[in-house]
């Protein structure tokens, strides 16, 4: 009897033990499971994301294209769980202050910023909406972010900062007897005066005289041309929109003076520069658009999101403004260069 006793006692432990395991698991199950829904219904639920561009210009352009494929990679999709409310400013801050509070008022998730400017104009308007940077070379002394590690605020984003050092080490491989180069600017942008003072350094590394020259407006810039091309050996073009915008009309003039352009985008080369390391518009885009849907998804947020800098850039040569110039490509340069030619009608 006894030991019948112990026998069921025995059993009735082993069945507890299991059924606890069991119901151990079957939380476990469970507890994944909502998450899963939640996230899957965070997605099925639909966003808005407001883009703010400064201008149009081919690599505004694409950093805007390359912000809706990121979404798309990350489960947002325009029509399906994403409506994109897009506004240009064409580079008139009046219009882009208005466009600001435009965004906002339509309730956007998240904002989004294309060139500093916009992003300027957005962070004046709202301390709340979450804000993603899309090509903002320094956000810091743009005063959006209080770091680039740790932003501490609703701004975080992508910097398109380029490698200028990079560039010029480039153009001297190019060039061999060149002394001096003229970096053509505009007065009006921050970023551009920053960038013309991380040139300078570079180049006076490399031994080369600096030129600099600055323009207000776009109706200055044929004749800079001009003048730098009686004075320097290549151009330089740092990261600046309004030298973007009438990168026509650089070519234009360059090529009548036969001046090497040294653009700091890739798409400028195609446009008829000759050649940069440049950081590709299309990722750094595809980069934002994959920062905003870890905001949209709760992943994350702002204030402890990184802004991402690109580390390397890619070696593109204008192939057609190389041979029209009589450039040679040693074959150190060929093996790792990406190739282009320059965009029908870009520069005419």
């Amino acid at each position: 009897m006894g030991n019948r006793r112990l026998r069921y006692t025995i059993i009735g432990l082993t069945l507890l033990l299991i059924g606890g395991g069991f119901l151990e698991q079957h939380a476990a199950t469970t507890d994944t499971k909502t998450k899963s829904t939640q996230k899957s219904a965070q997605r099925t639920q639909k966003k808005v994301v407001g883009i703010l561009q400064y201008v149009s210009h081919p690599a505004l352009d694409q950093i805007k294209a390359g912000v809706i494929s990121g979404l798309r990679a990350s489960g947002y999709s325009v029509g399906k769980n994403l409506t994109i409310k897009f506004q240009n400013g064409q580079a008139d801050q009046s219009k882009l202050t208005t466009m600001s509070q435009q965004l906002v008022q339509e309730k956007a998730d998240v904002l989004v910023g294309i060139a500093t400017p916009a992003a300027q104009a957005l962070a004046n308007t709202t301390q709340t909406t979450p804000i993603v940077l899309g090509a903002v070379t320094d956000p810091v002394s743009a005063g959006l972010v209080q770091d680039m590690q740790k932003p501490c605020g609703n701004i975080t984003g992508v910097s398109d900062q380029p490698p200028l050092a990079s560039i010029l080490t480039l153009a001297r491989q190019l060039i061999p007897a060149s002394k001096t180069v003229g970096i053509l600017y505009s007065s009006q942008e921050a970023n551009s005066k920053a960038q013309v003072a991380t040139a300078t350094a570079a180049a006076t590394k490399l031994g080369l005289k600096v030129i600099k020259k600055p323009v207000a407006t776009t109706n200055e810039i044929a004749t800079t041309v001009q003048v730098l091309a009686r004075q320097v050996d290549f151009l330089l073009l740092p990261l600046d929109n309004t030298l973007a915008n009438a990168m026509s009309t650089v070519v234009a003039e360059a090529d009548r003076q036969q001046l090497p352009v040294f653009p700091a985008v890739d798409t400028m080369v195609r446009q008829g520069g000759l050649a940069t390391v440049g950081i590709n518009q299309r990722q750094l885009g595809i980069q934002t658009g994959k920062m905003v849907a870890q905001i949209l998804s709760g992943q994350a947020r702002p204030a402890k999101m990184p802004v991402y800098t690109f580390k390397r850039g890619d070696l593109i040569i204008n192939q057609d403004q190389a041979q029209r110039l009589g450039i040679k490509i040693h074959d150190d340069l060929a093996q790792t260069a990406k190739f282009v030619t320059t965009t029908k009608g870009a520069t005419k």
